[in-house]
């Protein structure tokens, strides 16, 4: 069973290690984590996908609550959220590859980032199926280099948002 998590943190030095120090000291299995700074430079949004059984992830959300610097903890139900993955791929092409791959490219929305004259980089967005199809159809060339950036997701509407003042008080619309 896999589950994703919406971790809002205070942007403090150290956070992330942490966090992911908590999933390896209870041997926790990470799938992925992402992280960046909000809207609200004091503030971090991380993204975990975590894989176990009803009863660790039940755990895991338990004990990353406890920990000082988060929070707020949110599970992201796959109906009410939307996730994305960003997938850079350095593709070998010769002149002849490089026009059908930029053709697959187009099919799926990619961009074509860098071009040079024996490869080039194709970045992709989108959800895991979307990825993993797009990689699938470039079986037959020659993947040089390949970086996934991880899940990152939030909840879809205006519905449980939580907005912090200046003060620090907390709100939830």
């Amino acid at each position: 069973m896999q589950r994703v998590y919406s971790l809002l943190v205070d942007n403090n030095s150290g956070v992330l290690s942490r966090i992911s120090g908590l999933f390896s000291r209870r041997g926790y299995s990470i799938d992925s984590i992402s992280a960046g700074v909000t809207a609200d430079p004091r503030f971090t949004r991380i993204t975990i996908v975590a894989s176990g059984d009803e009863l660790i992830l039940s755990q895991i959300e338990k004990q990353v609550r406890k920990l000082e610097d988060v929070i707020e903890i949110k599970v992201l139900d796959p109906d009410n959220s939307v996730y994305r993955e960003l997938i850079m791929v350095k593709v070998r092409a010769n002149k002849a590859e490089r026009a059908e791959i930029i053709s697959v490219a187009d099919i799926f929305r990619a961009k074509i980032v860098d071009v040079e004259k024996d490869s080039l980089m194709v970045e992709l967005t989108g959800t895991k199926s979307k990825l993993e199809a797009f990689l699938n159809l470039l079986e037959g060339y020659e993947i040089l280099e390949l970086a996934r950036t991880g899940i990152t997701g939030l909840t879809r509407g205006i519905k449980n948002v939580t907005l912090i003042d200046q003060e620090g008080n907390i709100e939830k619309i």
